[in-house]
């Protein structure tokens, strides 16, 4: 693990402690002071002083990478430097202030409280924020407030192009020049009304908005819809047999079918799974369909202890009350579009840094993206990968198989022991996770299916183990592609499948055997 990342999760785990105790006895935690009061700046730290519980108070010396105080829940942070990307970002409430410049992306899905950036700021500054007030006294770079639809922000200086894109709802004044804003808002002069609200804001900081000032709001021809096409699935395992092995079990052979979800070399517990299968839903806690039922399970919400904890944009803020009480966690890329590398591992050390030094973390991604999912796994030291198999054109599982096969060789996984799960939209059969299996999948993951969940599992136990006898392995992982079989010359053709009655992939297909 870099040094860098390092020090980052040691300074949240530090400060965890620190602010508990300064909760307690009513006083503020300094971060970047020895114990005379000497200057020990901190340098490059990311992820950092995120969730701040209400009522505490913080107070930073240095300049910082990305992710700094994300998900502050309504404490008070003061950083006596400079940031890189995305601080501030889900600010629930609670007041956070830079004295310096910050990068990219500044209050990010905010939804409430203040920020405050005593420098300039990045692109795309309160982007998609919802609610609360940003203020930045320097400058502001392009796309500033885009996407946003509630909240204020406030510029004193001058913003780049394309201020407040896409923008459903909220207000942006700008005290120093704007250009032109892009269809869909409009622009006009600040009211008397307005000067005295925001006089209350920046009269403490000796600023004042003038009767110059511009202000964007959206437009009246600005519609907040759009359609978007869905992800679907057009064609399941249907066309994929299984073929046995030349060696058959004996009829009283023990049958192993269980998979441990393990960080590699931890000799934790981890989450085990009595069949090759994950449920996705909302939570497993207060279910009368979970009471009997101790399989783990991807939730988004309450976990119990070997459930994994699936992170997207809604649950980010929150999701801080529950990582001390599972399995692992599963970030959802794919909900956090146009998110960079950097940021990416900021925000996974600001959830690592409250967990268990075993607990799984992986990586949620579509598989029209999944070599970018795999190297951000491989760059990041992260233990495997959802493949959410869905695509917008209605994507067929058989083409699945070699994407995740190629992407996982081309990139390391399957020599380092990483998981890789599969994840489809329909209650799969026990040939779908025999199948999965074999394609080199550690899982197959699907929504929570209807009807008695106790007797699914059973009886979805039931078939793997008829399969595996079937086609003659004793233990659930040495079955592999040569046990699949395409049913037609199609499925062959984009599965690189050998075609049944044949003795050899198609052609096309050698050159990956």
């Amino acid at each position: 693990m870099r040094e860098i990342v390092t020090k980052s999760l040691k300074l949240n785990k530090d400060l965890d402690r620190y602010v508990e105790q300064a909760l307690e006895q009513g006083r503020p935690v300094k971060i970047g002071w020895g114990r005379a009061g000497d200057e020990r700046p901190k340098d490059g730290e990311f992820g950092v002083m995120t969730h701040l519980p209400e009522g505490a108070r913080v107070l930073c010396l240095g300049d910082l990478g990305a992710c700094v105080g994300v998900g502050n829940r309504g404490g008070t942070l003061t950083l006596r430097g400079g940031t890189g990307s995305m601080f501030g970002a889900f600010h629930v409430s609670g007041k956070s202030v830079v004295e310096k410049d910050v990068g990219d992306k500044v209050g990010f899905e905010m939804i409430g409280g203040e920020i405050s950036i005593q420098g300039s700021a990045g692109d795309e500054a309160g982007a998609a924020m919802s609610g609360g007030i940003l203020l930045v006294r320097g400058h502001a770079g392009d796309r500033l407030g885009s996407g946003m639809s509630g909240g204020t922000i406030v510029v004193m200086g001058s913003v780049g192009s394309e201020p407040g894109i896409g923008m459903a709802g909220g207000k942006i004044v700008i005290s120093g020049s704007c250009p032109p804003p892009p269809d869909g808002v409009e622009m006009r002069s600040i009211n008397k009304t307005e000067i005295s609200e925001f006089s209350k804001l920046l009269d403490p900081m000796g600023l004042s908005v003038n009767e110059d000032a511009l202000v964007l709001e959206t437009g009246a021809t600005h519609s907040e819809s759009f359609d978007s096409p869905d992800y679907f699935i057009s064609e399941g395992f249907d066309n994929i047999s299984l073929y046995p092995n030349e060696n058959s079990l004996s009829d009283n052979a023990p049958l192993d079918h269980y998979t441990l979800l393990v960080q590699d070399g931890s000799d934790s517990e981890g989450a085990l799974l009595k069949i090759p299968w994950m449920i996705s839903c909302e939570t497993t806690i207060g279910l009368d369909k979970w009471k009997d039922v101790d399989s783990p399970a991807i939730v988004r919400t309450k976990s119990r202890k070997n459930d994994l904890l699936l992170i997207g944009r809604k649950e980010f803020s929150e999701v801080i009350d529950h990582v001390g009480n599972c399995s692992g966690i599963i970030f959802d890329i794919t909900d956090f579009p146009g998110l960079n590398d950097a940021e990416i591992e900021a925000m996974l050390t600001s959830l690592r840094s409250r967990m268990d030094s075993n607990s799984i973390i992986m990586l949620r991604g579509r598989i029209d993206r999944i070599e970018r999912v795999f190297r951000l796994v491989m760059d990041l030291e992260l233990d495997g990968a959802v493949v959410n198999c869905a695509t917008r054109s209605g994507s067929r599982l058989a083409s699945s198989l070699p994407k995740i096969g190629l992407a996982s060789k081309t990139m390391g996984i399957s020599e380092t022991g990483k998981f890789v799960m599969i994840e489809v939209m329909h209650e799969p059969d026990a040939k779908d996770l025999v199948i999965a299996v074999a394609s080199g999948c550690t899982a197959l993951v699907s929504p929570c299916p209807k009807g008695d969940l106790s007797e699914k599992i059973e009886e979805l136990g039931i078939g793997v183990r008829g399969w595996m006898r079937d086609v003659g392995v004793d233990r659930i992982e040495r079955i592999g592609r040569r046990n699949l079989r395409a049913n037609d010359f199609d499925t062959a053709a984009i599965s690189g499948l050998r075609l049944v009655g044949y003795d050899r992939p198609l052609k096309m297909w050698l050159e990956l055997r």
